[in-house]
């Protein structure tokens, strides 16, 4: 108030006149009532003209507290901007050409187990529900999420999440998973743990910091680094202990980003995966081959997590394609209903590619086949473009002549195992290489 009254001063010096003494009027109190009251027809215009001048200067002091309408639709579209930068397209949906190609991983040498004997993508389990497969000493829901097609396991605990019955695991498989590190119960990236174990109790979730029998931990800490612990309780009362991070900030995780991770397990080496980059290879991580891990766990942070997938056996690819006529892979993964070529595919696809430009004059029949979700002629189709996808991929990354290669699908028509449950439905999901 004092800044108006002093504004009034100077503009009433500079400019306003009083025509007679007559008609002078107390100015204070005139200003209090005109500031209150506008529609006074007895005051002169030069206040008027004063307070119109002061009220504009207001104005301006508080118009960027409260944008203009034009300045709210730049706004928006900057805000859109931002979020289509960030996601790819306007749904909040990963662009395609912003996805990893399959030549990021040319170093990629991880090859996934021939057979699978376990696998969840939750796709069984309804939307805010607690997966059917697995217990808790926490919580944990089943939702969905713009960013990446299909049903994820979300938890923010302290607590874990496990297979709830137990696995019969060999001395050499596999284990895959997708994952998506989400803030947690302190505001940022809460980080994440996951476990092989030996467990002791298997109606419980044996507690402690060293759990079970033996185990195989792998985790991200809340600020991005990736570390792993192996132990083993069960060496004649010897208590055995490995451990190590990965201080290459490139591999550092950040919130809302989906990683593909894979774990190569063959008796006591244990190498670990995180998209097309090697974390660890630890030679001796199981010091005792005949103790065998039963039990997957997700513990202690905040993630989203799916495609849990467990395969045993190393494929023989040669000697299936060129002795046995017929190579039925496993590692070729595409996306639900798309026929994309992930990248993480590409240690498989090199075995084929190796074999194939060895013995050049071999021709090979490429067919897709798919589980029975969906409408059986959009399967039909669907994997026709699948067969498709590979070809192409085969002679554009790996440099096979694509006139040897032939295509076709088959859809759901010939399965392999009943579509009943989710590991049969990943059995059927393949892709077939018919030697001509």
């Amino acid at each position: 108030m004092k800044k108006i009254i002093l504004c009034l001063m100077l503009l009433i010096a500079s400019g306003v006149y009083l025509n007679s003494l007559t008609a002078q009027i107390n100015l204070g109190d005139k200003l209090r009532r005109q500031t209150n009251n506008r529609a006074n027809k007895n005051v002169d215009q030069g206040i008027n003209k004063g307070l119109d001048n002061v009220e504009n200067g207001v104005k301006d002091l508080f118009k960027k507290k409260k944008p203009q309408p034009d300045q709210s639709k730049e706004q928006a579209k900057a805000d859109s901007a931002k979020v289509k930068d960030q996601s790819g397209n306007k749904d909040g949906k990963p662009a395609a050409d912003a996805a990893p190609s399959l030549a990021t991983y040319s170093k990629f040498d991880f090859v996934p187990g021939e057979k699978v004997i376990f696998y969840d993508d939750f796709s069984q389990d309804a939307v805010g529900d607690f997966p059917a497969l697995y217990n808790t000493n926490g919580s944990g829901e089943i939702v969905t999420t713009n960013l990446y097609p299909g049903n994820w396991l979300k938890f923010v605990t302290r607590d874990c999440i496990w297979t709830d019955k137990l696995l019969t695991l060999p001395d050499n498989y596999t284990l895959e998973f997708d994952i998506i590190p989400i803030t947690g119960t302190e505001g940022g990236m809460g980080g994440w743990g996951f476990r092989l174990m030996k467990c002791i109790n298997e109606k419980s979730w044996d507690s402690g910091a060293v759990p079970g029998k033996a185990g195989f931990a792998f985790g991200v800490e809340y600020f991005g680094r990736t570390y792993y612990r192996t132990y083993n309780n069960n060496l004649d009362g010897k208590f055995w202990d490995q451990s190590g991070s990965n201080e290459d900030k490139n591999t550092y995780e950040t919130k809302d980003k989906k990683y593909h991770f894979s774990v190569w397990v063959q008796k006591t080496r244990v190498r670990v995966y995180q998209n097309e980059t090697k974390l660890f290879d630890s030679p001796r991580a199981l010091p005792d081959p005949t103790l065998k891990f039963d039990r997957i766990r997700f513990e202690d942070g905040a993630a989203m997590v799916s495609n849990i997938r467990i395969a045993i056996g190393a494929p023989d690819m040669r000697n299936k394609l060129m002795t046995e006529g017929k190579l039925v892979s496993y590692g070729i993964y595409f996306d639900v209903n798309k026929d994309v070529v992930k990248p993480e595919s590409y240690g498989t696809l090199k075995g084929i590619a190796d074999i194939l430009n060895e013995v050049p004059e071999v021709k090979v029949k490429i067919v897709g086949h798919t589980d029975s979700d969906g409408d059986d002629a959009k399967n039909m189709d669907l994997s026709k473009r699948r067969a498709a996808s590979v070809k192409a991929e085969l002679a554009k990354s790996f440099g096979v002549n694509a006139d040897r290669l032939i295509t076709d699908g088959m859809g759901e028509s010939q399965p392999v195992a009943p579509n009943d449950t989710p590991v049969n439905k990943a059995l059927n999901r393949r892709v077939e290489f018919i030697k001509q």
